[in-house]
């Protein structure tokens, strides 16, 4: 199971870290952080000296409620961020974090080797033609709605299956255009009750059926903190807990805030098996 990042294969059938960047002012545990350069530098080097396998870059915060950001001005953020951390660790493996086609163009010609949608094109639909034209591996999310609605959209049946139908369908559409690296993420917290964010975990195993690397976002979130009556600083011994969970379910990827523990998570587990 690989991904081609730069014309480098990167192998996923060891799971894999990616450590979180938000430059935003915004984000629910780490917003207004990293805003200037040396903050940026700094977190990158601290995240890959602990062992991060890839950066995700967000400029635009996808919690609940989150304000509206022009693409301008997610231009205007994330770009000089790639530049910065690509001049200082030139061999880093960026994922950007956006669901707009021009943001995904314009970080891809600058340098990233990832982009990680929250909307699986839904939002923008030049998406998949943009993956397809620079042919760069693509993180598809499940949503439904976007970051001011999806709380109020939580209506499902049986939410793993149709998570997993709805993956079947990217996936044929992504097949059809040529994209062939491509990662699953169930969108943890996104368009999701607490409970249904347990469900899905209890049955992610059913996303190994279309055979493609799973990405578990569970970092700090709300199923964790709202569950244990905490906030989100006091939340790594949750998120440790339902990142090895996710491993033993099949994740490939464990999406984090905080790499050093993530990687000793992976550790453990690979020991194990």
């Amino acid at each position: 199971m690989f991904i081609n990042c730069k014309g480098c294969l990167i192998d996923l059938s060891i799971p894999k870290v990616m450590g979180i960047l938000n430059v935003t002012p915004n984000s629910f545990f780490d917003g207004g952080k990293y805003k200037n350069g040396a903050d940026i530098i700094s977190q990158v080097e601290k995240m890959l000296t602990e062992g991060a396998d890839f950066i995700d870059i967000g400029a635009y915060s996808s919690k609940p409620s989150a304000e509206f950001v022009s693409e301008k001005e997610e231009i205007e953020r994330i770009i000089p961020a790639i530049e910065l951390i690509l001049k200082n660790f030139p061999d880093t493996l960026l994922s950007i974090d956006t669901f707009r086609s021009e943001v995904a163009k314009a970080s891809i010609e600058s340098g990233a080797a990832i982009i990680n949608d929250i909307a699986a094109g839904e939002l923008d639909h030049k998406m998949f033609d943009v993956i397809a034209d620079y042919n760069v591996p693509y993180i598809m999310m499940h949503m439904r709605g976007n970051p001011q609605t999806m709380q109020s959209m939580t209506q499902y049946d049986d939410i793993a299956k149709e998570i997993l139908f709805y993956f079947s369908e990217k996936v044929s559409k992504a097949r059809s255009l040529g994209i062939n690296d491509l990662i699953l993420d169930p969108g943890f917290g996104f368009a999701k009750t607490t409970d249904q964010n347990y469900q899905l975990i209890q049955k992610m195993e059913l996303f190994n059926l279309l055979e493609l690397p799973v990405l578990a976002g569970i970092s700090r979130k709300s199923m964790i903190y709202k569950t244990l009556n905490i906030t989100p600083q006091d939340a790594l011994n949750g998120t440790t807990f339902l990142n090895t969970i996710a491993l033993t379910k099949g994740a490939k990827i464990l999406r984090v805030h905080d790499v050093k523990e993530a990687v000793e998570c992976v550790t453990l587990f690979n020991k194990l098996n």
